[in-house]
Parts: C-alpha cells; structure tokens; sequence
C-alpha cells in the first residue's frame, strides 16, 4: 500500500525543509498535530510529594518545561531559591535557558552533553556532597539518571515538576491517514483515551526513541519502522527510507 497521508504526533517543528523535501520527493501529505500537551503541576499537586524544595542544595534539570515549571512554582510557594543553589543540566541549551529566570554568570551552573554519564561527571567528587533535587514529569522518569547517582552514594530525590495531558483530538478521522509517527508513550495513552475502539488495520507506524516501543507493543500496536537508528538518525530519514522502498 502506498503512502499518501503522513501524521506526525508533534508540532510542527522550528526547520520543516526536511518534510518539506519529503513531500517534494514522493508527493505525500504531512500533518503535525501534538497529542498530549506538557503542563506545569499545581501548587497543590506539588504540595502532595511533601518535598520542601529549600532542603536541597543542588537541582538537575533536564528540560526547558521541568525549569519554567520550578520557578513557577517557587513563585506560588513563595520560595526564595538561594544564591548558593547549583545548577546542573543535561545539556548546554537547557542550561542556558535558565537565563529566562536568573543571572546566568552569577550562580553555578554545569551541564553535560545529553547523557546521564556526562551529568554525573559534572558532579564528580567536588560537588558528591550536595543534596539534589532531581526533576522529572510524570512521563519521564529518571531511572537511567539516578541508579548512577545510587552507585555513586549521591544523595537525592526526585520531584515530578510537570505532567502530560492528553488532547482533543476528535476533530481528526485517523483512518485517512496511512501512516503515524510516535514519539512518547502518552502519544499511546491520548490515542485510546480519544479513539478507545481504534484499529490500526493498514496505517504503519514509526516510534521514535526507545521508551514508546513498549507502549505501543503493550498496546497491541504493530511497529513498522523503529528509529533512531545509525541508517535513520531522525524521524524525516526514517520516512524517506520506508518510502523509497514502499512507495513504487
């Protein structure tokens, strides 16, 4: 079966000339509608993990979302974040975000270059000593992070900052579509909650990154193209493969 129809469970993103290229090249239609939106918690829904955000001398972000979520909530709560608290951050461009809400040259900051081992290196022995605060969303856990933290003796805690809510999407016909593309396991849970009698039937399915393959497979979801792979480093090559051999 050809592809005609593309949907994509994002928003569009910032550089769209790789779909561009895509629909150029074999002539298919490319829809970006995001399934769940990231959305601080509530004062209150915090207030329910009884942490007191004062008692860590050290915080790891590791997204844009879980940094706004933290000042918006010290705000609410009416928490002063000391000058001496660090800052350490999964990667450069999280860390500079951080801007948004301090004077970045003033207040210790690290980062590491996307994984966990380079946030750990980060922390080495000069900072082993802090409290951390370790934050999270609801979808995200930081088990890769923290059991290098447990083998380390890192003192720490985990705080959810921001959780995942499913969209409307009942304006959408998915059976118009011949092909979807996933990337979080709440694209799963906003699919069913929407469409609780959904059918793959002939659509194909590509997921993105490792901790969506569960979910779809638990859901019954048959996976047509796994990526990132070293041939399909991002989502548009994963297409553009699949098309070039399909497609005919």
């Amino acid at each position: 079966m050809a592809i005609k129809k593309i949907l994509i469970s994002q928003r569009p993103p910032m550089n769209e000339a790789p779909y561009t290229a895509l629909k150029d090249k074999f002539g298919v239609d490319i829809t970006f509608r995001q399934f769940f939106l990231i959305e601080p918690l509530s004062s209150r829904e915090f207030r329910a993990q009884r942490i007191n955000i004062l008692d860590y001398t050290a915080i790891i972000f590791s997204s844009r979302h879980a940094i706004d979520a933290f000042y918006g909530l010290c705000e609410d709560l009416r928490v002063k974040v000391p000058e001496t608290m660090k800052y350490f951050c999964t990667t450069e461009a999280v860390a500079m975000y951080l801007q948004k809400h301090i004077v970045y040259r003033k207040r210790k900051i690290f980062y590491g270059t996307g994984t966990p081992d380079s946030v750990i290196a980060q922390i080495g022995t000069k900072h082993k000593s802090e409290k951390f605060l370790v934050t999270q969303s609801d979808s995200n856990n930081s088990s890769a992070l923290t059991s290098l933290m447990d083998a380390q003796g890192i003192e720490y805690r985990t705080a959810v900052f921001v959780k995942s809510v499913p969209q409307d999407l009942h304006d959408m016909n998915l059976e118009d579509y011949d092909m979807i593309v996933f990337y979080n396991p709440y694209d799963v849970k906003s699919l069913f909650e929407n469409f609780p009698d959904f059918k793959q039937g002939n659509i194909k399915f590509v997921s993105y990154g490792k901790t969506i393959v569960k979910a779809m497979e638990e859901a019954g979801l048959t996976i047509d193209v796994k990526a990132p792979s070293p041939e399909m480093p991002s989502v548009a090559r994963a297409i553009e493969l699949y098309l070039q051999d399909n497609n005919k």
